[in-house]
């Protein structure tokens, strides 16, 4: 037991070390209940891991927050890192069409215009003439949810998904557009698109929304003071977003929580009306209240006995894998090449390539250059739903593809002094058309367990800020149930 762990309060144990339940675990202890976190493998933070190459530090996993959320900032800053924060040096992106890289068009939601004009340039003369004709068409019904990409195409024609809205949601879900539930990726669109008529009055809509929104309503002004941010969209972390974990597990531990590392949970056990035994192949660990932080898979394997119909619902959740190919050149060797525009660029599936994107971290992030200012650091993704095979090739095999299409996109032909492939299995989890409604059902099933909740990126979003408003979600839940539990019902064994 930490020796600077509360002596009263529920005991609660959070199983899975990820963002989401660490950020539960933070919750609880600064709320005075008494904490153990257990992860079954030999570190914390899930998908977001710093590392390095060739000596400079890198992120090997998620590499920006988005900080028109606030809970991912205002973590960061409780944790002590407010002053390692920043704004991206560059937020200019292109995309990779039909072989040349178009700067990423202004005026969108998500990829979906609200002028025709505003994908001039990236799209076809036909497919801009299509979108204007959506203003014509009579009302699509869109009921309690529809996929984005069948409905975008369905008003605004195919082109517009396929080389627009499909490469940015690639890029947040490694899935398919066309599956994709709107209400879950883009809410605010789906909730103008069931007041309006027509999909370009929706996106005009959550424009002028947008707009005339002061920064504290949209989330850009909460947790930013002192930080430099200003209105930035997204955030880094200086040394990187995989900093971020380590962070916040040394505050749970200087708050008197447990964590322990490579204690997988192999079952549940009721243990009367309120208590719970967390089983590990090293012992029992008695608890009042547990958060379950894992994959939904595992969550509905822990589930099965106590929630079946939450175990089943669980069970369906489907997860794309994919693979991060970070590149360290000498700078001379690239900026004496031809010259990479901007942050990097998107790649629509359409096009047949390998690599799904490319982001120059050298200038998108400060801290990158300054801790390496002789290379030039660039990581490419590989891998959608669907495309396991991709995602299992050598590495050499993925770094190859990835200059390959690096030198057919960018006229990039230096060789790298370092490389490193990163592969994130079953890391994403998809959010098909009823999705959203699938997790609720699952919830209420398990609010008739006492004293459990549901944390992760399967159930309110996969960004980091969604994951840790997820882990406050049953932070909160855990603390509303155990006023009325029984005190000191559990301890750490």
């Amino acid at each position: 037991m930490n020796a600077n762990a509360p002596t009263s309060g529920p005991h609660v144990v959070v199983i899975g070390g990820g963002i989401a339940g660490l950020a539960a675990a933070h919750r609880l202890v600064t709320a005075g209940a008494r904490v153990t976190l257990l992860e079954g493998g030999d570190r914390l933070g899930g998908k977001l891991l710093a590392g390095e190459i060739a000596g400079a530090p890198v992120d090997l996993g998620a590499e920006s927050l988005l900080a028109r959320r606030p809970e991912a900032v205002a973590l960061a800053e409780r944790v002590g890192l407010a002053d390692r924060l920043q704004a991206p040096a560059t937020t200019t992106a292109s995309v990779w069409s039909r072989g040349e890289l178009v700067p990423m068009p202004k005026g969108h939601v998500m990829g979906v215009p609200g002028d025709g004009r505003a994908v001039e340039g990236l799209l076809s003369a036909g497919a801009v003439a299509r979108i204007g004709r959506d203003l014509g068409l009579p009302p699509t019904e869109i009921g309690e949810d529809i996929a984005i990409g069948a409905y975008v195409a369905e008003r605004m024609g195919h082109e517009v998904v396929d080389r627009l809205v499909e490469p940015l949601l690639g890029g947040v879900y490694a899935g398919d557009a066309y599956r994709i539930s709107m209400k879950a990726a883009v809410p605010a669109l789906f909730a103008a698109a069931r007041r309006h008529p027509t999909l370009t009055e929706a996106v005009r809509a959550v424009q002028q929304a947008g707009a005339a929104a002061p920064a504290d309503a949209a989330g850009a002004g909460t947790g930013l003071g002192g930080t430099g941010l200003g209105g930035a969209v997204f955030a880094g972390i200086r040394g990187g977003v995989g900093t971020l974990p380590a962070a916040v597990a040394d505050a749970v531990r200087a708050a008197g929580g447990t964590i322990l590392t490579r204690t997988p949970v192999t079952a549940l056990r009721r243990t009367g009306p309120d208590g719970w035994q967390v089983i590990t192949p090293e012992g029992a660990h008695a608890a009042d209240g547990v958060v379950l932080a894992t994959p939904a898979g595992p969550a509905a394997a822990l589930l099965a006995a106590h929630a079946p119909a939450a175990a089943t619902e669980l069970a369906a959740v489907e997860y794309a894998s994919m693979a991060l190919v970070t590149l360290a050149f000498r700078r001379a060797d690239v900026l004496g090449g031809p010259g990479l525009p901007g942050s990097g660029f998107l790649v629509p599936p359409v096009d047949g390539h390998t690599i799904k994107a490319s982001t120059f971290s050298s200038q998108k992030w400060r801290w990158v250059t300054d801790a390496a200012p002789d290379l030039f650091v660039l990581r490419t993704s590989v891998g959608r739903h669907g495309e396991e095979e991709q995602v299992h090739r050598e590495d050499t095999d993925l770094v190859d593809v990835s200059l390959k299409d690096l030198a057919a996109a960018t006229g990039l032909a230096a060789r790298p002094v370092a490389t490193t492939v990163t592969r994130w299995i079953g890391g994403l989890p998809q959010y098909p058309v009823g999705h959203l409604a699938r997790m609720e059902r699952a919830r209420a099933a398990v609010a008739g367990l006492p004293g459990i909740a549901l944390a992760g990126a399967a159930y309110e979003g996969v960004g980091i800020p969604a994951c840790i408003a997820s882990g406050g979600r049953a932070a909160d839940e855990i603390i509303a149930t155990s006023k009325t539990a029984h005190p000191g019902a559990g301890h750490s064994s």
